[in-house]
């Protein structure tokens, strides 16, 4: 095995442990994906699906192919781009929001009412107004991004602190904690993990949100190429358009979940139980 191969402990019995690979556990995450790339290749190739409507898996990767060797990567940067800026002013926005509102049951009163409103707004609502603010520039777009990662991030940052145990509060303030130290040391420790659900649910709706800009106003973009395979009938391009979304999604995902595991590996938390059980 080789020394970056991810394991996990597995108990035998008081104070003796092995290491166990987790590349089978991963293995087996492939295994639908897999089984529906078969079924579709072999439906569509029998004929029960036309292919002007649904393209065999075989042509949907030669088209990915031939959008690698040009123009995809032009897409792939722009809409990059654009939801990194997004979610990275509207998390940044609802943790400080979130914190305020968490803290201060004056700033809920304030505050709550107009956020419960605003958050019921459906996405492509704002699409019309933004343009007519903003223009049809990379600020509306970004701007949109930015609301669609806003709430998540918001929401499940008020709840984690408001969830945090109150004697954790009263044990820090009986040893004469500072707010600033009460915050540090028990607070955030505490809230990090609604904090990072609140991340990954902002991340993913990022994205959602970038199709929603990209396919209204935008000449490149994983939503435009969208887009454009609709307007020139050719479901292989939207579907390949759709496929790459899905792996962008998947690898950010993955990079927030890693940096979430490595920030709070201090939990002794249960993870489920294997097969064996």
């Amino acid at each position: 095995m080789s020394s970056k191969s991810e394991t996990l402990p597995v108990a035998l019995a008081p104070g003796i442990t092995v290491q166990r690979s987790t590349w089978p556990r991963r293995l087996k995450g492939l295994a639908l994906p897999v089984l529906i790339l078969v079924i579709l290749e072999v439906v569509v190739r029998i004929g029960w699906l036309p292919s002007y409507q649904m393209p065999a898996p075989s042509e949907i990767a030669v088209t990915l192919t031939d959008l690698a060797e040009g123009a995809l990567w032009k897409h792939i940067s722009a809409s990059l781009l654009r939801v990194l800026l997004g979610f990275a002013i509207g998390a940044s926005l609802a943790l400080v929001f979130a914190a305020w509102v968490g803290l201060s049951r004056e700033a809920e009163a304030y505050l709550e009412p107009t956020f419960a409103g605003l958050r019921s707004i459906p996405s492509l609502a704002w699409v019309p107004l933004l343009l007519l603010w903003l223009g049809i520039d990379e600020t509306s777009k970004i701007v949109l991004i930015a609301i669609g990662a806003f709430f998540p991030v918001y929401l499940n940052g008020v709840a984690a602190i408001r969830d945090i145990d109150r004697k954790l509060v009263e044990v820090g303030q009986m040893y004469g904690f500072s707010r600033t130290r009460l915050v540090r040391r028990i607070l955030l420790p505490a809230a990090l993990p609604g904090l990072f659900t609140g991340l990954r649910s902002g991340l993913s709706l990022a994205w959602m949100f970038l199709v929603a800009a990209e396919l209204i106003a935008a000449t490149k973009g994983l939503g435009y190429l969208l887009s454009d395979g609709r307007e020139t009938s050719r479901p292989d391009i939207v579907l390949a358009a759709i496929i790459v979304l899905a792996l962008l999604g998947k690898i950010s995902d993955g990079l927030l979940a890693a940096l979430e595991k490595r920030c709070l590996a201090w939990r002794d938390t249960f993870n489920g139980q294997g097969p064996e059980h």
